[in-house]
């Protein structure tokens, strides 16, 4: 009779909390706040970025009051199911191991991954830029060969927790040192200083890296993988049962895709285009 009674309890708790999420008209967004250009915390302690900018957009576009709160990556997914916020808007990609636990938005951008190497490196001297779909298995295959004598016995630096790692894991786990770090300022701190040889990351984060004092030595190297274990793109997060939030979300992407305002966001903040389809 217990158990009976606490889950009624908490269906109507959470009856309650989606009743007056829907009369507020208002959400909360978090974002980590430390992955630049997408998301960062200025000098002044103000959220900036990509995604800020395209949050007060989307929720304009929704006619919704929306507060943006920074959130460590770690603890991100649990603390949004655990109701503490009600959308992630933080470079996160839409996977499917996420979508067991959670469901995201369509996607609002796709931003290929690559390394980041000294410039006279063997990679970055051997190996070209192209974007590769993982989901082009024999294209795929062959550019992940090229690679691997490459990066055998490297040590290379990735942020903890994120679909970056599963990806080095996956195809390379055996042939490199691959380190974790809990942001990727750590990260980069530690190729800047010579302690790991490449670090592993989206392009745009990676090119918003090499624009810092300390880093002239390096540049973006090997193909720009997407797709596969990398899933649909980056997304809008949210629980799995807040399908009205969900469709809004869609809509506001939607429009905010239709009339260039997600082109003129990526541009300014990572001077390239990164609209799902461009």
């Amino acid at each position: 009779m217990k158990k009976k009674f606490n889950l009624i309890a908490t269906l109507l708790a959470l009856s309650v909390y989606q009743g007056a999420h829907a009369a507020s008209n208002s959400i909360t967004i978090a974002t980590e706040g430390a992955y630049a250009p997408w998301n960062f915390t200025t000098a002044d302690d103000q959220l900036a970025g990509f995604e800020v900018d395209l949050a007060n957009v989307l929720c304009k576009k929704m006619a919704m009051d929306c507060t943006i709160i920074a959130q460590d990556w770690s603890g991100m997914i649990p603390a949004l199911n655990a109701g503490k916020f009600d959308v992630i808007m933080a470079g996160m990609f839409i996977t499917d191991k996420r979508l067991e636990v959670m469901n995201f938005s369509q996607p609002y951008a796709i931003d290929p991954s690559s390394f980041a190497v000294e410039k006279d490196s063997k990679l970055a001297k051997s190996i070209d830029s192209e974007k590769v779909s993982l989901n082009d298995t024999q294209k795929a295959k062959t550019a992940i060969e090229k690679l691997r004598p490459l990066l055998e016995g490297k040590t290379i630096g990735v942020q903890a927790s994120t679909t970056l790692y599963e990806f080095l894991k996956k195809y390379f786990g055996d042939d490199i040192d691959i380190r974790t770090y809990k942001t990727t300022e750590q990260r980069d701190l530690d190729l800047e200083a010579g302690r790991i040889d490449a670090i592993y990351g989206q392009r745009t984060v990676l090119a918003a890296t090499l624009k810092n004092d300390g880093f002239q030595d390096f540049t973006i190297a090997g193909p720009g993988f997407y797709g596969g274990i990398f899933g649909r793109g980056v997304g809008a997060g949210v629980r799995k049962d807040d399908n009205q939030l969900r469709e809004k979300l869609n809509k506001a992407i939607q429009s905010a895709t239709a009339d260039g305002t997600i082109k003129k966001l990526s541009e300014k903040w990572m001077g390239v285009d990164i609209t799902p389809g461009s």
